[in-house]
């Protein structure tokens, strides 16, 4: 994995509002709809082996309701009798109960280590879905948007071992192939690890794919799996299926890389990818190189040669590592050690304080970089732009939320800058803008800090409000500004306020825990056990 140079996030000058007064709290009632749900939603709680905050993050705080993002005012939830339940909203005051378009075909409170199901609606006519067992489904929809059309029919299921959560999928579609890319998410058990949590988060990307000219069922061509030690606030794949890009608070590294089923048939499928050859580090003045050595090695059997721009490694007589270095070191004050875990450290003193080598020795692809601790913290909420060789460290704010604006193209994130909350969608076919910022929430960063019970967050997609809801009953919801009808003067200035920002509280009539919340153009959706409210936001079409 090479490391690249620093990115910035370009803010947009004219869309940050220096002079914003603050929201004005309106007390103008908002219309809310409640119905009553037929069947308890499919909440799984944390069981006593889940304890980390990594499982909170992923599990604990997970979002049950489900917006696709092709259809407006469409919303989906799994219940507790396997259930795929729409409510798809044309009229407010003709709302009818949710509808059942797919039931899942095995009996999940049968199963004891599940996690909560998970869907994702890939495009207008593929959804994917994890029934929280280990199972993965594609399923082929019809048209989702006429209900005539519409027949939920399961093109592929497959177990993949242990139990997940759908993060991001897309479909993809030429003259010879359609294959559907799917980002799963896994907290897993690391048996080696003393020191940390136990635990780390793993990432598996697979590609699912059916080739036209032979008719024949979908199948996994591809998987690859990425571990880290922190569950990304965002990971989403890239429209080409050629990358992803994740925002992380620590980093991500490949541990299969390109296992390509298809061009592997006829090799055996359960032997394990091959160890990398040895590990690296850095920081600004030096490398540290790890080889697990042999049972049995001795300082006799090891053969380390410096030069100032070329390494030579033998153990036991048979050369290991040899070849150019990226960059000069002191190979006066390069030194090594074997430690008692049986494996050989090298460290390296850099000529060029300060540079970043993007590999070891030139050209080699048998070693794997890995960040320290250190590193780590230093970049600690930064975003990073993840491809199978690129790593990009792209600048520290708080991460708030994302939100899908177009569905073809990835989901949009909202960072904190400065008070302000600012909206960014990525763009992965423009390498020199790749990150724009298309929105401002004026004074949303600053807001939102003091809200101590906020669970979910969330905005329109035309950014006409933004809206965050506390774990029990109440909703907040904070508009764009918009011009005034009657003339008001700021009171230390004395100039004229042209338009007013208004703020709107919601409580709900329940007392059950809110498991879901969803913002589109006009209204908010918020889902608790047993119930579905509608808050209807804007009136304009």
């Amino acid at each position: 994995m090479e490391v690249a140079a620093n990115c910035s996030l370009r803010v947009k000058r004219p869309l940050l509002d220096p002079r914003f007064e603050g929201y004005k709290l309106s007390l103008e009632p908002l219309p809310c709809y409640q119905l009553e749900l037929d069947a308890a939603v499919a909440e799984v709680k944390l069981r006593d082996d889940q304890y980390t905050l990594e499982h909170m993050h992923a599990f604990g705080m997970y979002n049950y309701l489900h917006c696709d993002s092709w259809y407006q005012d469409s919303v989906y939830y799994i219940d507790n009798l396997g259930r795929v339940m729409n409510l798809t909203v044309m009229l407010d005051t003709a709302l009818g109960k949710p509808r059942e378009v797919f039931r899942l075909p095995t009996d999940l409170t049968a199963c004891d280590n599940r996690l909560c199901a998970s869907i994702h609606f890939t495009s207008s006519t593929w959804v994917t879905l994890s029934d929280g067992t280990g199972r993965l489904y594609l399923i082929g929809t019809g048209e989702r948007g006429n209900s005539a059309s519409e027949k939920w029919e399961i093109m592929f299921n497959e177990e993949l071992g242990n139990p997940f959560i759908i993060i991001h999928s897309i479909s993809l579609l030429n003259t010879e192939e359609h294959s559907v890319t799917i980002l799963l998410l896994r907290i897993e058990k690391e048996e080696l690890d003393m020191k940390g949590s136990g635990f780390y988060v793993s990432l598996e990307w697979v590609t699912i794919s059916k080739k036209n000219k032979d008719n024949k069922k979908y199948e996994i061509i591809k998987r690859d799996i990425l571990r880290g030690k922190s569950v990304p606030h965002y990971a989403a794949i890239e429209p080409d299926g050629k990358g992803l890009m994740i925002v992380s608070y620590k980093s991500f590294t490949f541990v299969h890389g390109g296992q390509n089923l298809e061009e592997n048939k006829n090799e055996n499928m359960s032997e394990k990818i091959k160890e990398p050859l040895y590990y690296w580090q850095q920081t600004e003045d030096d490398l540290t190189v790890t080889i697990r050595l042999p049972e049995g090695s001795s300082k006799e059997d090891i053969q380390v040669q410096f030069l100032p721009d070329h390494i030579d490694i033998v153990l036991k007589g048979q050369r290991f590592l040899e070849g150019n270095l990226y960059s000069s070191v002191d190979q006066e004050s390069s030194t090594w050690i074997i430690k008692e875990n049986n494996s050989l450290e090298i460290f390296l003193i850099k000529k060029n304080e300060g540079l970043t080598w993007p590999e070891l020795v030139v050209g080699d692809k048998q070693g794997e970089f890995i960040r320290d601790s250190a590193q780590c913290a230093a970049i600690a909420e930064r975003l990073m732009h993840l491809t199978s060789e690129e790593l990009v460290n792209l600048g520290s704010n708080q991460y708030l939320f994302s939100v899908i604006v177009d569905p073809k193209e990835m989901p949009c994130f909202c960072l904190r800058h400065d008070v302000d909350a600012l909206l960014w969608q990525p763009h992965s076919s423009k390498q020199d803008d790749m990150w724009e910022h298309i929105a401002t929430f004026n004074a949303l960063g600053y807001v939102q800090a003091s809200k101590r019970d906020k669970k979910f967050f969330a905005c329109a997609p035309n950014y006409s409000y933004a809206a965050l809801c506390e774990c029990l009953r109440r909703v907040f919801i904070y508009r764009q500004p918009t011009p005034m009808s009657t003339v008001l003067y700021n009171r230390k200035e004395g100039r004229q306020v042209g338009q007013v920002a208004k703020q709107q509280v919601a409580s709900l009539e329940t007392n059950d825990p809110i498991l879901g919340f969803q913002a589109t153009n006009e209204r908010l959706f918020v889902l608790t056990t047993k119930n579905l409210f509608l808050i209807k936001v804007n009136t304009e079409n």
